[in-house]
């Protein structure tokens, strides 16, 4: 089987160009997570976009699972947009590799439509604690690997503020994505406000 992480970061390149920064993060008992930076114009303005390198290295697996397949199952990197120079965002690379590590750390499988908290804020004065993982597909495209390996997907992340994760938990992923796109919130704007909610 292939080393899927070389793969990664050249997917990576191909849709983001070369990074301009990068840290590593190794937690006991887990393989390192690099977090890479990416930073450039958009169409709507400058943005630095985060990118979790060491995720996708192992496949997911369920938490009931009493054997983890070393082969087949789900694999994912994690993405983070946010409009650059509003706040010290780059702060968040520690609370990103978190979110990566989560897999082998607590077992579970990040999927569309989950919630990660990381218990803190996601950088200095954020007023978010938490993200919403989206649907993959806008921005990198899918990484298709070798039979048996399922490919790589890389997930987009919106970051929550308290009111919208607890709002999240009860009308769902979906209701809360149509509210910010109803009143038109900028998801990557590191300063914004929880969108109302009444």
């Amino acid at each position: 089987m292939p080393d899927v992480l070389p793969l990664v970061e050249a997917r990576l390149g191909e849709a983001l160009g070369e990074p301009d920064a990068r840290a590593s993060v190794t937690f006991l008992g887990t393989d390192r997570v690099e977090v890479l930076r990416f930073s450039g114009a958009g169409p709507e303005g400058d943005v630095v976009r985060y990118a979790t390198l060491g995720m996708s290295a192992s496949p997911m697996a369920e938490p009931t699972s009493m054997v983890a397949d070393p082969v087949a199952g789900p694999r994912a990197e994690l993405l983070l947009s946010l409009r650059a120079g509003r706040a010290d965002t780059d702060r968040v690379l520690r609370p990103l590799a978190v979110l990566a590590a989560s897999p082998q750390v607590e077992g579970v499988v990040v999927a569309p439509g989950a919630s990660l908290d990381v218990g803190e804020p996601l950088w200095p004065g954020a007023a978010f604690t938490s993200v919403l993982v989206a649907e993959p597909g806008g921005l990198v495209e899918d990484l298709v690997l070798e039979e048996p390996m399922d490919p790589v997907r890389f997930l987009p992340l919106f970051p929550m503020t308290p009111n919208e994760a607890a709002w999240k938990r009860v009308h769902g992923a979906q209701a809360l994505q149509e509210r910010w796109l109803h009143r038109g919130t900028d998801l990557r704007d590191p300063i914004r406000r929880s969108v109302p909610l009444d």
